[in-house]
């Protein structure tokens, strides 16, 4: 294999930049490394999203519940998908992200019980459809094992930054599509990975959350790079993905953003809610309920009922009517 085709464009030099600045000030405000809880919620959040990308129905909701060892009705596959992806998370800081055997247990992980190859790269042919048309086939099965591990040997040697290579690593996986099932959940999990190497903040970013918000747009990304054999493309979508992510995370404690907070009056749900709009709130000014179904993954009546509970407490103030309404921090705050 050669070394990947990758252009380094304007676009992709000013993200890189932007997110090292964003990564500066959530840094200085420290609050990532004593937040176990928002860690957990970025971590659930994750999984459920890049699930939710390969058309796993269950919400953060269930699986934050399976996650607990509750009881959830769902389709027995997708819920084995749910304890599998968070195995697979579990164990993120201990894979090294260039040995090809850590790449294949952490397929393992991803996939067993799911696929009959579990933890084994195919040994057969594979493609790509939107309905009957091939839109991409993988490299002849015989060549993947030498194709991944010359990958990893090219991402261990290169100086590019890693933002951008983590990025070409994650397009380079889905262009080789090494495993019969599960190519795109272990391509995200290995950019996860080589980012939280570089920087552990990584391993609790819930960017997947943003992939599925944009999953058009990630598939369009996925499509121009392999039709031009150049990454650019996918690489800026990746970054342009990261950077959002970065700015939805509160960098001020929660109890900083809403001073008058009772936590005694929130539920543990209510209190997770809040935190998962809070950096949107504190960056932004204002939510509607479509925003907040996005990133809390719950429903339009849930969202609404959460919402009229933090007004009622005094915690946020609405303006506008039905599809116009929206939701800000009271003023008291």
């Amino acid at each position: 294999m050669n070394d990947p085709t990758y252009t380094i464009s304007i676009k992709t030099i000013d993200l890189v930049s932007r997110i090292a600045e964003k990564l500066g000030e959530i840094r200085g405000a420290d609050e990532y490394s004593r937040n176990l809880r928002l860690r957990k919620i970025n971590r659930l959040r994750s999984i459920q999203s890049s699930l939710a990308i390969e058309n796993n129905t269950l919400t953060l909701g269930q699986v934050t519940d399976i996650i607990e060892g509750k009881r959830v009705l769902g389709l027995p596959h997708e819920i084995q998908e749910v304890k599998n992806a968070y195995q697979a998370y579990e164990h993120l800081l201990e894979y090294d992200p260039y040995k090809v055997k850590d790449f294949l247990k952490a397929h393992q992980y991803m996939t067993v019980q799911l696929v009959k190859d579990a933890g084994h790269f195919r040994s057969q042919g594979v493609g790509v459809y939107e309905g009957t048309k091939l839109v991409h086939a993988g490299a002849n099965y015989q060549f993947v094992p030498q194709l991944v591990k010359d990958l990893f040997l090219w991402a261990k040697k290169t100086d590019v930054h890693p933002l951008i290579k983590s990025s070409i690593v994650h397009f380079e996986i889905e262009y080789i599509h090494p495993f019969i099932d599960g190519n795109g959940r272990i391509g995200r999990l290995w950019q996860t990975l080589i980012l939280s190497k570089w920087n552990e903040l990584f391993a609790w970013l819930p960017d997947e959350t943003v992939v599925y918000e944009n999953q058009q747009s990630y598939y369009d990304a996925l499509a121009i790079s392999q039709k031009s054999g150049d990454s650019v493309s996918f690489v800026e979508f990746m970054l342009d993905a990261i950077l959002q992510a970065l700015e939805e995370l509160p960098i001020r404690k929660i109890t900083d953003i809403f001073t008058d907070i009772i936590t005694d009056k929130l539920s543990k749900t209510e209190l997770e809610i809040l935190e998962q709009i809070a950096g949107y709130l504190d960056k932004n000014g204002e939510i509607n309920n479509y925003r907040a179904q996005l990133l809390t993954n719950k429903s339009d009546i849930s969202v609404k009922k959460y919402l009229a509970k933090f007004v009622e407490l005094g915690l946020l103030e609405v303006e506008g009517k039905n599809k116009g309404r929206k939701y800000k921090i009271k003023k008291t705050q």
